[in-house]
């Protein structure tokens, strides 16, 4: 055990013990409005949502925008370790990027990127591209591999099934985490949007899922020939239109996972994992939140539905 571990996880609790919660995310949702919640965040860690227009998107990237910082805090008090495993839960925030940048280069408006910092893993030179070819290339150069293609969809799910593997293989804390997600994304992918993964894609698929399970011919086959791992993330999901519900759930048991891991006596990188597991899950609920929010209650009873 070193100081550098004592003051990341001392860091990491006290970080969590301010999130918001489901009460306070409930109260959010009936708010008469969107402008009346993001009011009520005045005292919150995210008061400078507030300070962004009244617009369901804009708000819900300024949430995302306020975990990415809270994220870089965290990082600056970790050992290199520590950063390591930030960088690698955080890597939506670059996949994020991406996907606007490739908007930018199709002559789409997009958004200010994220700002990374630290957790950082190819972003600086991504930006710099001119083009999709260049994008392909500086990924392939870096830790992300080559995405197997030039599209955006190709591109940016060659990303998402890189850092899954990435992340089985190198936190084994957050590893069902990964699975249960690579399941709800390839369900999503391929029974859904018609779009299975090819290639590389698919072999990144495959390390995580197994062979049988990503070349199913059909959403019930694929489910039954899941590894358990895998196969908690889509229980009771009998239907692709059903996955909404599921990705609720994966989030309530990220949440519940990261609140036992940030329970426990170790200093190490478990408890790190566990903090960014219940302020991601924090987030996403809020995001949900101001939706309902900013569709003046009536979306209530789905918000209750998430939270079950």
């Amino acid at each position: 055990m070193g100081a550098g571990w004592v003051a990341g996880v001392t860091r990491a609790r006290s970080m969590a013990v301010g999130r918001l919660g489901p009460d306070a995310a409930r109260e959010l949702a009936a708010s008469a409005g969107l402008t009346e919640a993001l009011r009520a965040l005045a005292n919150t860690r995210y008061r400078k949502v507030r300070e962004t227009e009244a617009e369901p998107a804009a708000a819900c990237r300024a949430v995302s925008a306020a975990l990415l910082w809270q994220l870089r805090v965290l990082a600056g008090w970790q050992p290199r370790a520590g950063v390591a495993a930030l960088r690698r839960l955080a890597a939506g925030f670059e996949i994020a990027n991406t996907r606007d940048h490739l908007r930018a280069l199709a002559g789409e408006p997009c958004p200010v990127p994220y700002r990374l910092g630290a957790l950082a893993t190819a972003w600086p030179r991504l930006a710099r591209t001119a083009d999709a070819r260049g994008v392909r290339a500086v990924l392939t150069a870096s830790p992300w591999g080559d995405p197997g293609g030039e599209s955006a969809t190709a591109v940016l799910t060659g990303m998402r099934l890189s850092a899954a593997v990435g992340i089985v293989a190198d936190l084994p804390q957050a590893a069902r985490w990964a699975a249960g997600d690579t399941a709800l994304m390839l369900a999503r992918e391929s029974y859904v949007l018609d779009r299975p993964p090819t290639g590389r894609a698919a072999g990144h698929a495959e390390r995580i899922l197994g062979r049988s399970a990503v070349r199913a011919v059909s959403y019930d086959d694929f489910r039954a020939r899941l590894p358990s791992a895998a196969r908690w993330a889509l229980k009771d999901t009998g239907r692709p239109a059903d996955l909404w519900r599921a990705e609720a759930r994966w989030w309530a048991a990220v949440e519940r996972d990261g609140l036992e891991m940030l329970h426990k006596a170790d200093f190490g990188v478990t408890p790190v994992v566990g903090a960014v597991a219940v302020l991601s899950a924090d987030a996403w609920r809020l995001r949900a939140a101001l939706l309902a929010a900013a569709h003046e209650g009536r979306a209530g009873e789905a918000f209750d539905d998430l939270l079950e």
